[in-house]
């Protein structure tokens, strides 16, 4: 594959590290047909090489996504480029349903051997960020600290990740570590959209303290935010879901009002403005046509204006319940801060 690169896109460090990462991460779950959709090898391969010439570097991808066929395609496109290439995997998903209890789960049992499938299936030795994938609510997290060390000390991974668990977990996780001397998690993924900002309360605040990269998944609800259903397209995604309720449908409307005003494709405005929101976020695009990426690619074009990000975090807003909008408010701020609070030059944890 030619690595020749018309550089649209922009890079960024990679949390506290120096691995430098495309400012759109390429998600790849849709990267074979055992699940009943996605893209044979063929078009896999354009996905990823239209990638490459955007400038493109980063690619997601997880031991389960389609039953590994994922890990596999990426294996064998990037082979012959192996170092161009940050390639991000997860291990805690089953890979033997039904039959062994320790073949999911986020132990180091599991870990280590998901490592070594995973590697395999990538034809590659070393893994560039590793994802725990799920919390599943049983592991010790002192005890995936201690197996993801082990596995940067012997350069099978070089940077570890987390991915859909609770902010205090991972909190734990990263001073434990520091304590230690050992590395600690330099990214997180969560769900985080226009559509999904719960995320905001206590996982966002919580990656930035740490100074870890935020990678939203289904930054674009499942293609939602695109205005296809409003528009009476078809998709993954059932009339009964939340993502295509009547709140749903309001914010997606301006989406298109502004994605209208600004001349550009709707899949663009959604995803800007969780750049804008959050420089350290990287949002993953899932596509499995190069239409989808095209379209993701138009938001590298765009600014968002501030009465653009204004209409947009009016329209998602939602209340994050107790202790946050408790410590909003006026008279919470008066006492605490002594009506100095518009005064206080410092770095404020709550955001």
């Amino acid at each position: 594959m030619s690595l020749k690169s018309n550089h649209i896109m922009k890079y960024k460090l990679l949390g506290k590290s120096g691995l430098k990462v495309s400012e759109l991460c390429l998600g790849t779950m849709g990267f074979g047909t055992e699940w009943g959709w996605g893209t044979d090898f063929e078009k896999s391969k354009e996905i990823v090489e239209k990638f490459v010439a955007s400038g493109g570097n980063f690619l997601d991808t997880a031991n389960r996504y389609t039953n590994g066929t994922s890990e596999k395609y990426i294996g064998d496109i990037i082979q012959a480029d192996r170092d161009y290439y940050v390639v991000a995997t997860k291990y805690a998903l089953i890979t033997e349903p039904n039959l062994n209890i320790n073949a999911a789960g986020n132990s180091v049992k599991s870990m280590k051997r998901n490592v070594e499938d995973s590697l395999k299936r990538l034809k590659t030795d070393y893994i560039d960020l590793f994802y725990l994938h799920i919390w599943d609510g049983y592991s010790p997290i002192e005890e995936v600290m201690r197996g993801m060390e082990e596995l940067v000390k012997s350069g099978k991974i070089m940077y570890m990740g987390i991915s859909d668990t609770p902010a205090w977990l991972i909190s734990k996780g990263n001073t434990y570590a520091e304590m230690l001397g050992w590395n600690s998690f330099v990214a997180m993924q969560a769900e985080f959209s226009l559509l999904q900002r719960s995320t905001e309360a206590d996982l966002i605040p919580m990656s930035n303290h740490f100074g870890m990269s935020l990678l939203p998944w289904a930054p674009l609800a499942g293609g939602a935010l695109t205005g296809k259903y409003l528009r009476g397209g078809q998709g993954r995604i059932t009339a009964e879901s939340k993502r295509r309720n009547e709140i749903a449908n309001a914010i997606t409307k301006v989406v298109l009002e502004i994605s209208d005003e600004l001349a550009c494709n709707s899949s663009a405005v959604p995803l800007q403005w969780i750049k804008q929101k959050y420089p350290l976020a990287i949002p993953i695009v899932g596509v499995t046509n190069l239409e989808q990426l095209e379209a993701n690619l138009n938001s590298i074009n765009i600014v968002l204006s501030q009465d653009h990000m204004n209409k947009l975090d009016l329209a998602s807003h939602v209340e994050f319940g107790f202790p946050h909008e408790f410590l909003r408010e006026e008279k919470v701020r008066e006492f605490v801060t002594n009506n100095f609070d518009s005064d206080i030059i410092a770095k404020n944890y709550n955001t």
